[in-house]
């Protein structure tokens, strides 16, 4: 545990990819996607990932060329750039703020439902509990973001990521679904039944997070890192991309090998106990919802300092934990956090439906990162190559797709 534990601090920021991508609104999509589909759906998690890594690695490398952040840099160096700044902090806000509150519902259930697993005699209904529980997470996550600086921050999601990604991957090789199975998972197909345009978007909403691109130059900064460091910022690009696809198609993999097989979907919180226990009995499903909720914990904590983060961004360019701002967005983030809870909402569909509102922003993202990567001023001999350029003009058009995806699968599911 200590080595991972070590590894994990040494690849860095990757780690806060993991957060803001690897969360319970994932492990939802994921777990209810492979109950429905099977391992249908794994290409779409595969173009995900790669696209991540490559938009990770752009975002790298112009903050370790120049010394800049994405915000400030959009704001300075792009035609327009103050309003374009101004509407990329708006819709990666409000997407993550959307996500916050179905994260803790989840979350919380989760835990109480763990519990419920060893104390069956404890109330089904699960209002005044669940909500107990929301409150003090949110406290906990509070309190650390009062406190902490980047390494805390960082030592804090290395702890969460290695749970969730044990608790996962070993959940997994209890029921793996078969090569057959995996290897058609490959093949692009979306099903042509109700709620698939919405999974699929919620896919890409979820791994392809537009906030993992946006803070990653602020967080390399933090880090220390400069131009020396970029063949290890390439390497921690591909290290957070290659564990987010093993950690969210292990998910898949549960729910298909163990659900998928018997007809058997997930729409409640209950549903995902089911996911283990008919196989692996009620510790392997402790393990597979602790994993749920170490993934809900990994992503409320970045989600809480995403706004404090992208303001102080616009603002001078730096990471700011400890200003007077940073605090009053971070609690204003985690009282949001407390809607579903407080409205008893079913966090499922609701999780589900906000990770799609991620996908829109996300041809923005792209497109100032592909000028910003591209302008010899700024880059120098460092400026994006043929390679580079063309996944990243393949990832814009992936995401324009997505985008009418997810307006598709939002007027369906509203309908």
């Amino acid at each position: 545990m200590n080595r991972i534990i070590k590894l994990l601090l040494a690849v860095g920021p990757g780690i806060f990819a993991i957060g803001y991508t690897v969360g319970t609104g994932s492990v939802t999509s994921m777990a209810k996607a492979g109950s429905q589909f099977g391992m249908q759906l794994l290409w779409v998690l595969a173009l995900s990932c790669l696209f991540s890594w490559v938009l990770m690695e752009a975002a790298g490398r112009y903050a370790l060329v120049t010394g800049d952040t994405a915000v400030h840099a959009c704001r300075r160096h792009l035609p327009g750039g103050k309003w374009l700044a101004i509407l990329m902090v708006i819709g990666v806000v409000t997407g993550q703020w959307c996500c916050l509150s179905g994260l803790v519902g989840l979350s919380s259930a989760a835990l109480y439902e763990t519990v419920r697993l060893f104390i069956p005699s404890l109330n089904g209904n699960a209002y005044w509990p669940v909500l107990g529980i929301a409150v003090a997470v949110m406290a906990v996550m509070y309190g650390m973001l009062w406190h902490g600086g980047y390494s805390f921050f960082e030592k804090v999601l290395v702890f969460f990521v290695t749970i969730l990604a044990l608790s996962f991957i070993v959940s997994m090789f209890i029921v793996l679904p078969t090569a057959g199975q995996v290897a058609r998972g490959f093949v692009p197909t979306i099903p042509n039944v109700p709620g698939a345009h919405l999974m699929v978007a919620a896919f890409v909403g979820t791994t392809m997070a537009a906030p993992t691109f946006v803070t990653r130059p602020l967080l390399l900064k933090a880090k220390g890192w400069t131009r020396s460091n970029l063949r290890q910022q390439s390497l921690d690009a591909f290290t957070g991309a290659a564990l987010m696809f093993i950690v969210s198609g292990s998910v898949m993999a549960c729910a298909a090998g163990a659900l998928f097989s018997r007809g058997l979907q997930i729409n409640q919180v209950l549903d995902m106990v089911h996911t283990l226990t008919p196989v692996a009995g009620k510790y392997a499903v402790a393990l597979f919802l602790v994993g749920t909720l170490s993934a809900g914990l990994s992503s409320v904590f970045p989600i809480c300092m995403v706004a404090p983060l992208l303001v102080s961004d616009y603002r001078k360019g730096e990471f700011d934990s400890r200003s007077a701002l940073f605090r009053i967005l971070a609690g204003v983030a985690c009282v949001l956090g407390l809607a579903v809870p407080v409205l008893g909402a079913n966090p499922i569909p609701a999780q589900i439906a906000t990770q799609v509102s991620q996908v829109f922003v996300l041809p923005l993202v792209i497109g100032v990162f592909f000028v910003l990567v591209n302008k010899r001023s700024l880059m120098g001999e460092h400026r994006a190559g043929l390679l580079l350029n063309a996944c990243m003009i393949v990832a814009f058009f992936f995401s324009l797709a997505m985008s009418f995806v997810a307006m598709k699968g939002l007027v369906e599911f509203l309908r």
